[in-house]
């Protein structure tokens, strides 16, 4: 049984008295590493959120901010309600997303006993955490959540609400199902940049705003360079077992080093493209405020350049994982600065 596995296995069953201060700490670092920490009680609330995998949530939160601040700086009229309802379908979508992954891989043996997958933390079918009828069981609910929704959404703004839903569940479901199988064929990474960059930030917007102007494209570019960035640095961490299995992600098509040196040249590429978005007007100057994240982008680059380590370093709780970590570390600061810059430009009207 893989570690995250035995920690799920042996941890003691929830009792009847709770104190709320231990539970909000252990839904706080599963949030914080996607672990349970060990000997801590299983509860309802922590099982679901190691089942969805919400440690990587803060992403699309980013995204669907990102467009509502950018219509609040902009919109005539942005409908609040409407862009609280299109960030929480954007939540069940993505924890949808991470189910279907799970289910598909386990199904197309992809995930087995030793796979990284199975190792840097929990699996929700190998751990015991739901039963595959429970998992199928759980990815139709959130469909249907977000069925209706949407439903709720495009009555308000139209059919561009539709074309945008669906685009987002074609790369989902097909970013791991047959046939497309899009992640097998170097085409995964290119599936997340449109999704939570264009789709995602676009779609929020034009929810928020009603109206979809030309530079919102643009404006969503910065964000999902960094977010892709993470799933480049996931794929490395994978790199020797994708391409013994013949999974031909990004960085088996290019090669381990290459996808490290164009990891770093997208991590700068951020900054670049913000500077340049503001040079033209697009952005207001509120986002350079990402240049606090400079540090943690050279420290970052300087990991890029030197080895994964033998073992993972003491505390450390998602190895194997190593550079999709460094990524996040690097994704999390920008991403939140860059929303904070956003705001500022909402509430100056810069």
């Amino acid at each position: 049984m893989p570690d995250s596995a035995r920690v799920v296995a042996d941890a003691p069953p929830l009792g009847d008295a709770v104190d709320a201060s231990s539970l909000l700490d252990t839904w706080r670092k599963i949030i914080a590493s996607g672990n349970i920490p060990a000997g801590r009680r299983i509860d309802a609330v922590s099982r679901w959120l190691l089942i969805t995998r919400a440690c990587v949530f803060s992403m699309t939160l980013t995204s669907g901010l990102i467009g509502g601040l950018l219509a609040a700086a902009s919109a005539q009229q942005p409908r609040w309600g409407l862009f609280a309802l299109a960030l929480l379908g954007l939540v069940v979508a993505h924890a949808a997303n991470n189910m279907i992954n799970d289910y598909f891989d386990t199904t197309e043996g992809v995930d087995v006993e030793g796979y990284t997958r199975t190792l840097y933390a929990p699996h929700p079918l190998f751990s015991g955490l739901i039963s595959k009828n429970g998992l199928r069981a759980a990815i139709a609910a959130c469909n249907l959540l977000d069925v209706a929704i949407l439903a709720v959404l495009a009555r308000a703004r139209g059919w561009p609400v539709a074309a945008f839903a669906l685009a987002g569940l074609f790369v989902s479901v097909f970013y791991v199902a047959p046939p497309l199988k899009l992640k097998h064929h170097g085409l995964g990474e290119p599936g997340v940049f449109v999704v939570w960059g264009p789709l995602m930030i676009c779609g929020t917007y034009y929810v928020t705003a009603g109206t979809l102007p030309a530079w919102t494209w643009l404006a969503s570019i910065p964000y999902a360079i960094v977010v892709t960035t993470v799933l480049i640095g996931k794929h490395v961490d994978k790199y020797e077992q994708d391409r013994a299995r013949g999974i031909h992600t990004l960085p088996v098509l290019l090669g381990r080093t290459a996808s490290l040196r164009l990891n770093q040249l997208l991590m700068i590429g951020f900054y670049v493209i913000i500077v340049a978005l503001v040079a033209r007007g697009v952005l207001g100057w509120g986002v350079l405020l990402v240049a606090a994240a400079l540090p943690r982008l050279v420290e970052v680059l300087r990991a890029y350049s030197q080895p994964k380590p033998a073992a993972p370093p003491p505390g450390y709780r998602i190895w194997p994982l190593w550079f999709v970590a460094l990524a996040f570390h690097h994704n999390r600061l920008a991403g939140a600065l860059f929303v904070v810059g956003l705001a500022v430009n909402a509430l100056l009207g810069l």
